[in-house]
């Protein structure tokens, strides 16, 4: 840590100059924003944007991922001092512009028009030339923030990180629901199921939709190095949009979330298979299902604002100047 630095940073939400470099301010203090990123709703020059989607109202248990996106942006200020650990010196904050793009507004009691709200939302964020990050909110989101990609890259392989296969029938394309969502972008065409992979599934459902599935015993028996490779064979050069529940990780590492699952992945293999999917070809992503009432020591919160550093790094890997491996 930069301890001079330290005495006079405050509020780099709003105070930070550029989109680029470490941050030095008290993690404890401050205006928060998603890794001391500079709010700005200008996206011109901008690689990354991170967004918010406080959305829980497609929830099938507990609720509260509203709550989610404020919980990572507070867990992040832990890891704006030093580039990120096991990337070989990358540093993504200091070599890319990413701004906190702030979150979706939308009218809670109308959630109908969510679907459509947030496709804009998102649809903007790429029609600027700039790629994003979200934090959720429920699992939904995923939904309409692949139609927006859809619409600029063709169909997408899915990298689903994830407890559930969320492919449940559902044709009824109107109704938001949490569980059925890739039933539908699989029916719609946003995503090619055979150059897809759902990693850490441990529930049944009896029709994946072809998908290739990774369950949480085979990372398990597998290992996290092996699995990441499982999972390149799998995506190739394939553009990639990678969604990570937080219910994946076993609820010993994360019971901040609504529908917790036994079995599931540690921290350590979620964090080995991340690092070792450098160079897939990622366009984008989210990290979805973070609740904090339902986790009072934030460890939930913490471990999803690491998954959103690792997609930041996946996301950068491919397009950072200097490409030595």
């Amino acid at each position: 840590m930069a301890l001079e630095d330290a005495k006079n940073q405050v509020d780099q939400s709003f105070t930070k100059q550029s989109s680029r470099g470490l941050s030095y301010e008290n993690s404890f203090g401050g205006a928060l924003s998603f890794l001391r990123r500079r709010y700005s709703k200008d996206l011109q020059g901008v690689d990354l944007a991170i967004t918010g989607v406080p959305f829980d109202q497609a929830v099938t248990n507990r609720p509260g991922t509203r709550l989610g996106p404020r919980a990572l942006r507070e867990a992040s200020t832990l890891q704006v001092f030093d580039p990120p650990y096991g990337w070989d010196g990358f540093s993504p904050l200091e070599e890319f512009d990413i701004v906190d793009y702030g979150d979706l507004a939308f009218d809670y009691a109308n959630v109908p028009a969510f679907p459509g709200a947030l496709t804009d939302h998102i649809r903007g964020i790429l029609a600027a030339g700039a790629g994003s990050i979200a934090l959720g909110g429920d699992h939904y989101i995923s939904f309409p923030i692949l139609r927006a990609y859809a619409e600029r890259f063709g169909p997408l392989s899915l990298l689903q990180f994830d407890a559930h296969s969320d492919t449940w029938a559902d044709d009824d394309m109107s109704r938001v629901d949490h569980g059925t969502m890739f039933y539908k972008a699989v029916k719609e065409g946003l995503i090619d199921p055979k150059r897809s992979v759902q990693v850490g599934i441990r529930t049944v459902n009896a029709d994946n939709l072809g998908v290739p599935t990774i369950d949480a015993r085979e990372v398990h028996e597998r290992g996290p190095a092996e699995t990441a490779r499982k999972i390149k064979e799998i995506l190739g050069d394939a553009q990639v949009y990678v969604t990570f529940d937080i219910d994946c990780l076993d609820p010993a590492f994360a019971p901040g979330t609504g529908t917790p699952v036994w079995g599931g992945l540690s921290s350590a293999q979620a964090a080995i298979i991340l690092r070792d999917l450098a160079g897939i070809n990622m366009v984008g992503g989210d990290v979805v299902e973070v609740s904090p009432p339902f986790d009072s020591t934030g460890a939930t919160a913490i471990a999803g604002a690491h998954v959103a550093m690792e997609l930041i790094c996946l996301w950068g890997w491919t397009r950072r100047p200097d490409k030595t491996g």
